[in-house]
């Protein structure tokens, strides 16, 4: 089979696409024979050999990629027979190797794709799905609130848009340019703005004291869920009113958002202005979430909501072959919403 592999850390050339052997489902594994692979941008800092906020650098030679929908094409010793020919998602955790026509995967791990869903739509929902499950429910909006989205346009801020709206709040969508802004009010924001033009945070503040696109009073930003940090998400905090609530999560550029220097709002700032500040990590989401499997409450929670329309995943795909130019333009915010291989 083919597949993209990874001899030595460095910059995207160092991607190559290859054959290697054909995988072969050990006890209590399905072989997956794939037709989507999501790429993650923790995957463009692990190519070059950072450590980030989960798995260490892998050991090379080694083939990319952890989220992974298709069709269950054998089932190994163990595993019930009755996963063969399904169309499955899985999250396939700690170990690697979804940039690949086929991947053998622990049955545990496995959902069965929910009718009418594509496998590139699934891959975005068993992954930044799950993520965004496990962020609002630090901060579930509501019919009064007024929500601001930083990077909008991406896999994650096009779901959390698409949530607070179907939850009846007013949604502020930031975005980089004519085009993501664009996709962010189609993805259901009441107000879209450019970050990168001059006097943005302006518009929203007219926005807000003209009552946030409901007549009456002015109203302050209420959530804010950041998962960008610097100049951006300071100028989205000053937005909020006393009372308001910081989401803070993610990863992006080789910085932890969470330690986004002195651009990040001081403790004493947020106290100051009654606003609560929350960190959004892994092992607190998965307490939240709660039940025997935290995580696959949550992966079964995104997938229902996508299922029946509520949300919609944004999606960037590109051919297999060319993964080294899906994490250069990934890394240059080139895309919109989850990133795709297709083998």
């Amino acid at each position: 089979m083919r597949a993209i592999r990874l001899h030595a850390f460095g910059p995207t050339e160092n991607l190559l696409f290859e054959e290697v052997p054909d995988p072969v489902p050990a006890a209590g594994e399905v072989l997956i024979e794939v037709a989507a692979a999501g790429v993650h941008v923790l995957d463009t800092v692990l190519r070059q050999g950072v450590a980030g906020p989960g798995p260490g650098p892998a050991v090379l030679p080694t083939v990319p990629g952890r989220e992974v929908a298709g069709t269950v094409g054998a089932v190994g010793p163990g595993a019930d027979p009755a996963w063969a020919g399904r169309r499955v998602v899985a999250h396939i955790g700690m170990n690697p190797g979804g940039y690949a026509e086929r991947i053998a995967v622990p049955a545990e791990r496995l959902h069965e794709v929910p009718e009418g869903l594509d496998a590139a739509a699934a891959v975005a929902m068993i992954g930044t799905g799950r993520t965004a499950m496990g962020i609002v429910q630090f901060a579930e909006p509501g019919p009064d609130d007024v929500v601001v989205v930083p990077a909008a346009a991406g896999g994650l801020g096009t779901l959390l848009v698409q949530h607070a709206r179907n939850a009846g709040a007013v949604v502020v969508g930031l975005a980089g340019g004519a085009a993501k802004v664009a996709r962010v009010r189609a993805a259901g924001a009441d107000l879209a703005v450019d970050y990168r033009e001059p006097g943005w945070a302006g518009t929203v503040r007219a926005f807000l004291d003209a009552g946030a696109g409901r007549p009456g009073t002015p109203r302050g930003a209420t959530i804010v869920y950041d998962g960008v940090g610097g100049d951006t998400a300071r100028a989205a905090v000053d937005l909020l009113a006393p009372g308001g609530t910081h989401v803070v999560f993610g990863w992006f550029g080789h910085a932890d958002p969470l330690d986004a220097g002195p651009h990040r709002p001081d403790e004493t700032y947020l106290k100051e202005r009654g606003i609560s500040s929350r960190e959004v990590l892994g092992p607190v989401m998965l307490e939240r979430a709660g039940g025997e499997n935290p995580l696959r409450t949550l992966e079964l929670r995104s997938l229902s909501l996508a299922a029946r329309g509520l949300l919609v995943p944004a999606v960037t795909r590109y051919p297999l072959a060319e993964a080294a130019r899906a994490h250069r333009e990934l890394e240059d915010r080139l895309t919109v919403g989850k990133v795709v291989l297709e083998p």
